[in-house]
């Protein structure tokens, strides 16, 4: 689910790259941001950060006691993306096992499809392994699959979520894309 955000941030710049014209400042701090933004991944509570929308206000400066660094304390908008239980999503398979497949959804990596959590799917090993049902109809490497997420767990050392999915339900399963 994608959430729109308003944050505050405290951007941090070094004496060198201050400038003295009022547009050069806000670059160097909107810059900084957008740096600092990406270097932060996602949190537990938001999920991922996508992007910065508006930079809403950028406070006064204060210069750090021993470094001379100086702290602006800002505020703005964001997209985030952050995967919910009891979500339906697609994603595309990246990698097949015997148990199961991996998928990947957005800037989410860590999806896991069970093999028991795919009904009247059998795997078939090879050199492209794949699992497949009495329909012909095919999991492998690179097919879209439609899942609804059963359970999200947010591993901190990593700064990213992994989640556990099903096929169980109406309208699941790999997506047929139309032909063009």
């Amino acid at each position: 689910m994608f959430f729109k955000v308003q944050l505050p941030w405290n951007v941090i710049l070094s004496p060198e790259s201050l400038e003295a014209g009022g547009l050069m400042l806000q670059r160097s701090i909107i810059i900084r941001l957008l740096d600092d933004f990406t270097v932060k991944k996602a949190t537990k509570d938001l999920g991922y950060y996508l992007a910065v929308t508006t930079l809403e206000r950028i406070g006064e400066g204060k210069v750090r006691q021993h470094t001379g660094d100086v702290l602006f304390p800002v505020v703005f908008s964001a997209l985030t993306f952050k995967i919910c239980r009891g979500e339906i999503l697609e994603g595309v398979v990246h990698k097949v096992l015997k148990h199961g497949v991996f998928l990947r959804c957005g800037p989410v990596e860590g999806l896991y499809l069970s093999n028991l959590k795919m009904p009247d799917y059998r795997y078939v090993p090879g050199e492209n392994p794949y699992f497949l049902n009495d329909k012909m109809s095919k999991i492998g490497k690179d097919v879209v699959v439609r899942f609804v997420v059963i359970g999200t767990k947010w591993m901190e050392a990593d700064r990213e979520f992994q989640a556990l999915v099903s096929l169980e339900g109406d309208y699941l399963g790999p997506v047929q894309s139309p032909e063009i």
